[in-house]
């Protein structure tokens, strides 16, 4: 059953049954959530609205819990720009109002804040999208709305967070806070050796450009102030300097400032982009950096008191969707073992477990060079489905064209400037130099769409990994309040988090388990293929690895 839910400008919403039993009813916003919560016993349905930002977070503060929902904005988005959907009346449509970014309702906005635009109508694009509709396509839609519903709980429940430990930490790593425009103490001492090693003794290494001038004067050749570009040079300077920049970014991006603009009430509330990569990676918003948080910090992350925390990780995420999407038995079967990276040293293709990695990498990214250049024609003849599956996507996206997901989420195409260019070598008397920039652009839009068609579809499978978690975690408690029991507080791409009562720890673990192999069956059927997590029951997060 689906029902939606709507406004209009007298400040009031409409409850609309779209394929079931019962007729419109309009209500004052106050009494939304007894009413949704009532549906929600009784039919358990499908709520659809425009964005679950804008609903989800002011039920969820109100005490009402939702199973499903279909979020139009995300799916809209999706239907628009999929392949599979190419042909549909929607995807031919001039753009409208759906498309637009949504109105960002946070919780102290205001129960179900108005968007100052004319209201939309859910029941109308509802059917948009019913006609839209392929198959294939159902699952991610459903993924992708079930995502939204696990980012607005993250955010309501909140990653437990220790200010103290945090403040511990800085104070231990960096030295004591600073006052207004100075650098930490410890940041003062490695600046001043810097300055030393480089002669150059009003130096400002958080200038990239003072710093690249000082180290060319030094007798460095570098072209960048990179740590990848640095850590190959030999000289006493580069100690002191990756150490430098190593705090610079923990002072930026989790330092004082960082604590004090977003941990409240022992709570770091994460604030996630549902789809807001173009592969269906989550991003973030505003300066909560909810997709980094570095191991020297992660120690503040603590457990309630009886309470754990059940970290996982995907081990080898991308490397095994890509055997399973290409169907590349032998490389599912060199990850049967466990250490995917092992199973390929196993097959003979390369020597070693490092070179394995390289190459793999190489592989996905589209590297040509170097170590991942010289054993990618080993990796070819030993799994000649998963490479000619990245090296057609390749081939794709350097001619301009799109490829897809497994579930059909498709890459966007090149942009005008991109176009012309190719455009521009093509015609007649088009010079070398032209040439070259042509070939050099698409072979860089070409190491994109060889990654999209992995990283998506691993995002795909976490989606589903999550969704499934989602629902168990609340079957273990018999459908007790989200903070009362185990419930998801962070997730990073192939990494989560749940925050549980110590006494069902193994539980959720073995929830954790279940769950991915439950995603691995939902998209590749009865392949076998295996998704091995690394799971920890700790009391802070770093304690996981």
């Amino acid at each position: 059953m689906h029902i939606a839910l709507s406004t209009d400008r007298d400040d009031r919403v409409s409850i609309t049954p779209l394929d079931g039993p019962g007729e419109q009813q309009t209500l004052a916003r106050a009494a939304l959530p007894a009413a949704v919560s009532l549906l929600e016993a009784q039919h358990s349905p499908r709520w659809v609205w425009d964005d679950t930002n804008r609903w989800y977070p002011a039920l969820l503060e109100a005490g009402v819990r939702v199973d499903r929902c279909v979020d139009l904005r995300l799916c809209r988005a999706i239907l628009r720009n999929s392949e599979l959907t190419a042909g549909s009346a929607l995807a031919r449509s001039a753009s409208d109002a759906w498309d637009e970014p949504a109105h960002d309702v946070g919780p102290s906005d205001g129960l179900f804040e108005l968007d100052e635009r004319l209201p939309l109508d859910p029941v109308a694009e509802f059917s948009r999208q019913r006609e839209a509709m392929v198959p294939g396509i159902r699952l991610l839609l459903s993924a992708e709305s079930a995502g939204a519903l696990v980012a607005a709980e993250i955010r309501y429940a909140g990653l437990p967070w220790r200010a103290d430990l945090h403040r511990e930490l800085l104070e231990r790593t960096l030295g004591p806070r600073p006052g207004v425009g100075e650098r930490p103490l410890e940041m003062e001492r490695l600046a001043a050796q810097i300055r030393d090693h480089l002669g150059a003794p009003s130096l400002n290494p958080d200038s990239p450009v003072e710093l690249l001038k000082a180290l060319q004067r030094a007798g460095i050749n570098v072209s960048s102030t990179s740590k990848w570009e640095l850590a190959e040079v030999d000289h006493a300077v580069i100690g002191p300097l990756l150490a430098y920049k190593k705090l610079a970014r923990l002072l930026g991006a989790n330092g004082w400032h960082w604590l004090d603009a977003n941990v409240r009430d022992g709570r770091f509330r994460p604030d996630y982009v549902v789809g807001g990569v173009v592969t269906g990676r989550w991003a973030s918003k505003g300066g909560g950096g909810a997709l980094q948080l570095p191991r020297q910090i992660r120690g503040a992350v603590v457990a309630d008191p009886g309470w754990k925390l059940v970290v996982a990780d995907a081990s080898q995420l991308e490397p095994r969707i890509l055997a399973a999407i290409s169907a590349d038995r032998g490389m599912v079967e060199a990850g049967s073992a466990g250490d995917l990276y092992a199973g390929i040293v196993a097959t003979g293709a390369v020597a070693t477990r490092a070179e394995a990695k390289v190459a793999m990498l190489g592989a996905m990214y589209g590297a040509t060079t170097g170590d991942s250049g010289r054993l990618m024609p080993a990796l070819a003849r030993a799994f000649p489905r998963a490479i000619e599956l990245v090296e057609r996507a390749a081939r794709a996206g350097e001619r301009g064209h799109r490829v897809s997901t497994l579930l059909g989420r498709t890459s966007p195409v090149p942009g005008a400037a991109w176009r012309e260019v190719q455009a521009a070598a093509s015609a007649v008397g088009a010079t070398d130099a032209q040439q070259r920039r042509a070939r050099s652009e698409a072979r860089t839009w070409g190491r994109f769409t060889r990654n999209f068609v992995v990283q998506g579809t691993a995002a795909e499978w976490a989606l589903c990994w999550m969704a499934s978690l989602r629902r168990r975690l609340h079957e273990l408690t018999d459908g007790a309040w989200i903070t009362a029991g185990p419930h998801l507080v962070f997730f990073m791409h192939d990494e989560l988090v749940v925050h549980c009562p110590a006494e069902i720890a193994d539980a959720v673990a073995e929830a954790v388990r279940v769950s991915a192999a439950e995603a691995g069956r939902l998209l590749f059927g009865e392949l076998p293929i295996e998704f091995p997590l690394s799971v920890a029951i700790v009391d802070d997060y770093g304690q996981a690895k």
